[in-house]
């Protein structure tokens, strides 16, 4: 089994739940075997931010997990994975996962995924911050977590909201050693 071929996403209930549709996508073209989490507010802000449905984004990923599902395969370490894409991470989720204390699918699977030193990127989507989020980004950096707030690279001269998601998930997966094609780069001709 090639381990890096197959990726954890977790889509929890913060503003941005595109992202998590966009990784889904990307990693779907590029034959990356997907397993997806999704926490209940997610859901319900898919249907505040989206047309879609859940059946619609589960179709998007390899395999689904119910977030109360705590025997599930990304819960334990044996399940051999290239690591885990939280997108986007809510203050909640991001503070159990610096804790170590977790109480879902989704925040165990990303304390698996740190305890197998395995790469975790957490899209926290929250602003403004305060001190005491600061702190918990701070913590989560370091047990091993990457956090990558979805802020537009204006460089790359988006046209569209969907130039600004591409970019940004692609800068994602590059964290992963995964290209797509949507990064237009700093310095190199588009």
């Amino acid at each position: 089994m090639n381990q890096k071929r197959r990726m954890i996403v977790g889509v929890s209930g913060a503003s941005g739940v595109i992202y998590g549709i966009r990784v889904l996508e990307t990693l779907r073209r590029l034959g990356v075997e997907t397993h997806l989490v999704m926490t209940r507010t997610a859901e319900i802000t898919l249907a505040h931010e989206t047309d879609l449905n859940m059946a619609a984004v589960e179709s998007l990923a390899g395999r689904c997990y119910r977030i109360n599902d705590m025997a599930a395969a990304p819960a334990s370490g044996s399940f051999r994975t290239a690591g885990m894409i939280v997108a986007p991470c809510s203050i909640r989720s991001l503070g159990e996962i610096a804790s170590g204390v977790t109480s879902n699918l989704l925040t165990r699977a990303a304390d698996v995924t740190l305890k197998e030193r395995r790469r975790l990127v957490l899209m926290v989507r929250e602003t403004p911050l305060h001190v005491g989020h600061l702190r918990t980004m701070v913590a989560v950096s370091e047990i091993g977590a990457i956090v990558a707030p979805p802020v537009p690279a204006f460089y790359a001269r988006p046209a569209t909201l969907d130039d600004m998601v591409n970019h940004t998930v692609g800068r994602v997966l590059d964290l992963f050693g995964l290209e797509d094609g949507s990064v237009g780069r700093w310095g190199e001709q588009n």
